[in-house]
């Protein structure tokens, strides 16, 4: 009952975001879920709350609107602005990632040694829906897959794609987000190309073995002296 509970409140909440984000770039539910591979019946379902989209749902949403994935776990609305990203073949992409999900999970599953029965038992799951869940078969909606993920120590972003034209997209925005958390100050020795040797530098030093470090900085104390 439990599980019941948090994946409705969950489904509901992503709802309220899948919304939003197709809102905030002046998108509309055909046009969405034209580029998700799914009807307008579907996505207003999803929107409405009454059911809930797979991850790689989700990744070629945010692909199409051009916006993080880490939207969907956020608990804040996002700015208005518009979409520039052109379709390609998104729809493909969600099968080849259902079936990579599928496989991540049944990874995880057996190298927490935890059996088809025991992770049905504990997530209210059937056996043969989990079993069509891990043959890439079903895809799995994001808050029973959170869920699943949860029972078995696990995190969720250990499932994003991390390899395709999506996943590199991904890293690109996670990379600008990181850089545009960075003080005004830092910002802006990082976008001198004067200071990249300083960077390569500190990227070397990064490298090194507490050991190694401290014998750099005793030298360099050395030649002060």
């Amino acid at each position: 009952m439990r599980l019941e509970v948090q994946v409705k409140i969950r489904t509901s909440k992503l709802g309220v975001l899948i919304r939003d984000a197709r809102l905030s770039v002046h998108k509309s539910i055909p046009e969405c879920a034209d580029a998700m591979g799914i009807t307008t019946e579907i996505l207003q379902a999803y929107e409405e709350g009454h059911n809930a989209p797979s991850l790689p749902e989700l990744e070629v949403l945010a692909f199409y609107l051009n916006l993080p994935l880490a939207h969907f776990w956020s608990r804040d609305l996002i700015p208005d602005n518009a979409s520039q990203m052109e379709s390609i073949n998104l729809q493909a992409l969600i099968g080849i990632r259902q079936r990579m999900i599928g496989a991540l999970l049944r990874k995880q599953r057996l190298e927490a040694g935890v059996s088809l029965e025991s992770l049905s038992e504990q997530s209210g799951i059937t056996t043969s829906r989990l079993m069509a869940f891990e043959l890439g078969e079903l895809s799995i909606p994001v808050p029973e897959l959170e869920e699943l993920m949860t029972i078995l120590d696990a995190r969720i972003e250990s499932m994003f794609d991390n390899k395709g034209p999506i996943g590199q997209w991904l890293v690109e925005k996670k990379a600008i987000q990181e850089f545009l958390q960075l003080p005004p100050d830092l910002q802006s020795f990082v976008c001198k190309p004067v200071n990249r040797p300083y960077l390569e530098l500190a990227l070397s030093l990064s490298g090194l073995s507490t050991e190694r470090l401290r014998s750099v900085a005793e030298s360099l104390l050395d030649i002060t002296l």
